[in-house]
């Protein structure tokens, strides 16, 4: 450009200074969203980029991959179909994040809950693989909760004080040990100890730390009264009956967390055989019941906490689940829901961090209250010492000590992610597939494929979730429109 200025003839060369200039001073006075947004629709590739980012539903944070796949025919060798990334906008292809989280990236979340329902869904009344007799199994679902570290506020009938005391007592740290408050939802106390020196912080983190350890001793101890109660040895038990589950862990509102898992018995095969005759229901949540009790985690020991004792919480409850009923608080479908619902939250609906801590200097500065502070910093001390860090605190001092997955479930419970996504995969990619399972050699894939990048720039996200608030607003018209009887054309 300043090549042509000094060229041309001096009247050319001052307009085109003008309007240089006056161009120059219109970008100085945009934000850094808006030039950016110039940038990209300039591009001459920003609508393959669009396309790209539709595909994958506006995902808030798409990851960016570089490479080909080549399929051909396993006799001849003959190319049935080939792509590479050189010709896409950036020599790149955006692929979805896949987060559960819904504070991360909500497209991505909804995607994972609609997996989750469908996976939790056909373990209680088959599909994907799994036999509709599954119905007619033992099936509970039980609440397991976190025991208590200390007083805190919380909700209450309406009118009802917090943690009513006549006597007006005050803890050694002088602080009442009552509160006469009527606290509303969205109170910012709710959750939080009436004296945060009083408050079990190591037992918090601890009983995080240890709560996989703890379920998994409760299975144990399931299937220890299961065999105890007809008279079997425990090491026989899998040649009579099978223990099947699936259970989702969610924050409380003091930062605990608790589990909510469906319970299943069935035969020694897995659920396309009925469990025998006497693995009822009544029995099933006998055994449950002993088993939250009973069941315990020795922490590793330490001078700085003592010994700790991992048990379950005092609350326990245990309900049928019931296939069909409009009238019946626990159905499949209801179950299926429930869980779904919780699978795309965090630490964050507690109040807490989704992302990671790389120092204790962090933690007075994290967006949280003094109550997840406290936590963190718990995590921070503990996981200094040389005795607890097998536990890996700092790690995981963003999830407050807990390391495990949001969902887990038995192997013969019922389907699996993989193979959900494979099914939309293959849905979504339509007919040329089954052409291609038609042939007689098979086919054979070479893929090479590596990253290059992740994420939006400001403009990219902005463009981003206006689609993804396009799909969402779509998602409930149609929605609106099937419960009024409607049709329409995907």
């Amino acid at each position: 450009m300043r090549h042509l200025i000094t060229a041309g003839n001096p009247f050319t060369n001052e307009d085109a200074r003008r309007e240089t200039l006056a161009l120059d001073q219109r970008m100085r006075s945009l934000s850094a969203t808006e030039r950016d947004m110039v940038r990209l629709v300039a591009d001459p590739g920003f609508g393959r980029w669009l396309e790209q980012i539709r595909t994958v539903g506006g995902c808030a944070h798409p990851i960016y991959l570089a490479g080909r796949t080549t399929v051909r025919d396993g006799e001849s060798g003959e190319v049935l179909r080939h792509f590479d990334t050189a010709g896409e906008p950036g020599g790149r292809l955006a692929v979805r994040c896949r987060n559960r989280r819904e504070t991360r990236c909500g497209q991505c979340s909804r995607l994972h809950a609609g997996d989750t329902f469908h996976l939790v869904r056909s373990g209680l009344s088959g599909g994907k693989g799994t036999p509709a007799v599954v119905r007619d199994h033992p099936r509970l679902f039980v609440t397991l909760t976190a025991p208590s570290f200390g007083q805190v506020h919380h909700l209450t009938d309406e009118g009802k004080p917090c943690l009513p005391r006549r006597d007006g007592g005050i803890c050694e740290h002088g602080r009442s040990v009552g509160c006469r408050l009527v606290h509303t939802a969205g109170d910012p106390l709710l959750g939080q100890p009436l004296c945060a020196g009083c408050y079990d912080y190591a037992g918090h983190v601890l009983w995080h730390a240890h709560a996989g350890a703890l379920w998994n001793r409760f299975c144990d101890r399931v299937r220890r009264t299961l065999a105890t109660s007809v008279g079997i040895a425990q090491s026989c038990l899998r040649h009579h009956v099978r223990l099947s589950f699936a259970k989702v862990a969610e924050y409380q509102q003091r930062a605990a967390v608790h589990f909510h898992a469906v319970v299943r018995l069935d035969g020694p095969i897995g659920p396309h055989e009925p469990p025998p005759s006497w693995a009822t229901v009544v029995r099933l949540e006998a055994a449950i019941r002993e088993a939250a009790g009973a069941a315990k985690v020795t922490a590793p020991h330490s001078p700085a906490v003592g010994e700790q004792i991992v048990r379950w919480g005092a609350e326990l409850d245990v309900a049928l689940i019931r296939s069909f009923g409009d009238d019946a608080p626990v159905t499949d479908d209801r179950v299926a829901a429930y869980v779904a619902k919780y699978v795309g939250k965090s630490v964050a609906e507690a109040g807490g961090s989704d992302h990671r801590l790389t120092s204790a200097a962090e933690i007075p500065y994290a967006g949280v209250n003094a109550h997840i502070r406290a936590l963190m910093g718990m995590c921070w001390r503990l996981g200094g010492l040389r005795e607890l860090e097998g536990l890996r605190l700092r790690a995981w001092a963003h999830t407050l000590g807990y390391r495990g997955h949001v969902l887990t479930k038995s192997r013969a419970y019922s389907t699996t992610y993989a193979a959900l996504r494979a099914a939309r995969a293959d849905h979504l990619r339509g007919a040329p597939d089954e052409d291609l399972q038609d042939l007689d050699g098979g086919t054979v894939t070479d893929s090479a494929w590596r990253y290059v990048g992740s994420g939006h720039t400001p403009a990219e996200a902005e463009i981003a979730a206006g689609i993804a608030e396009d799909l969402t607003v779509l998602r409930e018209i149609r929605r609106e429109l099937r419960t009024e009887g409607w049709e329409y054309a995907e």
